[in-house]
C-alpha cells in the first residue's frame, strides 16, 4: 500500500510500509547533499519519530516538522561523532603538506542558525524532549528518566512541543 502526499523540501515523495517493520520513502536530496544520486531511499521507521508516525500517533505535519528540524540539526554538525575524524593533518610546508582546514560553509551556519531559531520559538520546557527525541534519537521511556518525568509524560510533552514547532515552520520559520 503506497500512498503519495504533499511535502515540504527535502521531505519524503512516497511512504511504502512492508512486512518487515520498515516504513521506506524515497527523499530528494537538496543539490548541496547530492554527491553521487539526486535520490535516495530511507527508512522512516528507524527514529522514534518514525515509530510513533508508523503508529499514527502524530500527524503528518508534527512528523514533517520534526524531521525538518532533524536535518538542520545534522546539517549544522551539532551531532555527537562517532567515528574517526576525517580532516586532513595539521599543516606542514611542502609538497606533501595537507591542504589548509575547511571553513564551516554557509550551508553549515545556516542549518544551525535555523535550528537554534526553531528551538527557541518551542521554548525552553518544550525544546528538551525534542533534542532528546529526534535530534538523539532517545526513545519517549529513555527521555522521561533522562529528564526526571513521570511515566507517559513524554509523549504529551513531545506532541506539544511538534505543534508548536510545526506553527514555527509554518509561519516562515526558517
Amino acid at each position: 500500500m503506497s500512498h503519495a502526499r504533499k511535502t515540504r523540501p527535502e521531505a519524503q515523495d512516497v511512504a511504502l510500509p512492508d512486512a518487515r517493520n520498515r516504513l521506506l520513502a524515497e527523499k530528494r536530496l537538496s543539490p548541496s547533499d547530492a554527491i553521487d544520486r539526486v535520490r535516495v531511499t530511507v527508512n522512516l521507521a528507524e527514529s522514534p519519530l518514525g515509530w510513533l508516525m508508523r503508529r499514527g500517533m502524530v500527524t503528518p505535519a508534527q512528523f514533517d516538522a520534526g524531521e525538518r528540524l532533524r536535518g538542520d540539526f545534522m546539517r549544522a554538525g551539532q551531532a555527537p561523532r562517532t567515528t574517526m575524524s576525517w580532516d586532513g593533518a595539521p599543516a606542514a610546508r611542502g609538497a606533501r603538506s595537507a591542504p589548509d582546514a575547511i571553513d564551516p560553509g554557509s550551508a553549515q551556519i545556516a542549518a544551525k542558525a535555523r535550528f537554534e531559531a526553531a528551538v527557541n520559538a518551542v521554548g525552553s520546557g518544550l525544546s528538551d524532549i525534542l533534542w532528546r527525541v529526534i535530534c538523539m534519537g532517545d526513545g519517549l521511556e529513555t527521555a522521561e528518566r533522562s529528564l526526571g518525568w513521570p511515566s507517559r509524560a513524554g509523549k504529551l510533552v513531545l506532541l506539544l512541543a511538534l505543534d508548536r514547532l510545526d506553527t514555527h515552520y509554518a509561519g516562515g520559520g526558517r
